[in-house]
């Protein structure tokens, strides 16, 4: 697996992707399934990444370049969190296997509508479509109109690809 670092030229946001190849990113990104996680932007290229170089067993390793400490402005606030310990990581990892299933047992009984969610959504809401269990994509602002207006909404908590984009 191969982890890139990824922009959306919309907005700026930074997030990773985790990938089999360099060829696969390309092939997911020209088949609509890259986006970006905070805005849903379909927009998004590789940002550049130093390369990571493993040193050999028998070399020791370089001195440590001095860096500054300044962060510059712009730069996005990291915290960085101890790793877990192994029982705890079973447990998360319990959790989400549980998750997951819930969620694909209930999109069984939902419909994809795609693009059109937001508008299904609120058609039901007003009546002027029979209530149903649908699913969808919407844009952060589509869901918080939505959310204002009293449609109750619910967002995936596992991403799910479009049925006709599954292999």
């Amino acid at each position: 697996m191969i982890v890139f670092d990824l922009v959306c030229r919309d907005h700026g946001h930074r997030f990773e992707g985790w990938f089999a190849s360099s060829q696969d990113f390309e092939q997911q990104q020209l088949r609509g399934l890259v986006s970006c996680p905070q805005c849903d932007s379909h927009d998004v290229f590789k940002a550049p990444m130093a390369p990571r170089l493993n040193r050999k067993g028998n070399q020791q390793a370089a001195a440590p370049v001095p860096t500054s400490t300044a962060v510059p402005a712009a730069a996005p606030a990291v915290s960085s969190m101890p790793p877990l310990p192994p029982e705890a990581r079973e447990k998360l990892q319990a959790a989400i296997t549980v998750l997951a299933q819930a969620q694909a047992e209930a999109i069984k009984s939902s419909r994809w509508v795609g693009k059109n969610f937001a508008e299904d959504a609120r058609a039901m809401h007003y009546g002027d479509k029979e209530p149903a269990a649908i699913h969808g994509q919407a844009s952060p602002e589509d869901a918080k109109a939505l959310v204002e207006e009293g449609v109750e909404i619910m967002p995936l908590l596992i991403p799910v690809a479009p049925p006709d984009q599954i292999n």
